[in-house]
């Protein structure tokens, strides 16, 4: 099992965020006060856990936290500020959503700004060491999976109900056919995430709109 607590006797808010990586939606982040004599063996990291698991979980930390929260920030706030910032962003408004103040906050990762002057900790892969780390990796993960899933039915093209708009060779080839949506983070050098191996001819439609998508795509021989 994780550890509870980083320090003796200060109420302690986990914070951790989902999303960073993907070339469309938001990101999330989530922050979560739990007891100092919770307990469950199954917490993780959320990356370490079936869609179900997580699911699970969330119905238990939802329920038997001291506090929890989450918020986000949006692709046009993430092109604006960068996304290390909207993540910050994004903790800070979960943090501000909590019903309880923390008086620590552990933060999961090696920076982070400061929220109103409470102390933290930077964790280094903190959502596999502590609790309330692991809880709210779960609550910013399956939360931002379910944004994506409605998402997908507006833009059923680039599979976001599976990829999570993660930059998987399905959601690169469906950007390169059919553009970007105005959900679509337009700093991430999408042509850069472009340069995909093909394999097959499954996509040898793309090649023929390369030029007027103007995109750079490296195509082996089909």
């Amino acid at each position: 099992m994780l550890k509870n607590c980083y320090t003796n006797n200060l109420l302690e808010a986990g914070c951790d965020e989902a999303g960073r990586g993907c070339l469309a939606g938001p990101v999330y982040a989530a922050a979560v006060i739990l007891s100092r004599d919770f307990k469950n063996l199954e917490l993780n990291d959320s990356k370490k856990l079936t869609k179900k698991q997580r699911n699970n979980l969330r119905e238990i930390i939802e329920k038997e936290a001291i506090s929890w929260a989450v918020a986000s920030a949006d692709n046009n706030e993430i092109d604006e500020i960068n996304i290390l910032n909207a993540s910050f962003l994004a903790m800070h408004r979960a943090i501000e959503k909590l019903e309880k103040q923390p008086e620590f906050l552990l933060i999961d990762g090696n920076r982070f700004k400061v929220y109103k002057e409470i102390p933290h900790k930077c964790i280094i892969k903190g959502d596999g060491k502590y609790l309330s780390i692991a809880a709210a990796s779960i609550l910013a993960k399956t939360h931002r999976d379910e944004f994506m899933e409605k998402l997908h039915l507006e833009f059923p093209d680039y599979d976001w109900k599976n990829n999570k708009a993660y930059p998987t060779p399905k959601h690169k080839a469906a950007i390169a056919k059919h553009g970007i949506t105005d959900f679509h983070r337009k700093s991430f050098r999408l042509n850069e995430q472009l340069k995909i191996d093909f394999s097959s001819r499954e996509y040898a439609n793309i090649y023929e709109n390369k030029k007027s998508l103007n995109l750079i795509i490296q195509v082996r021989d089909f």
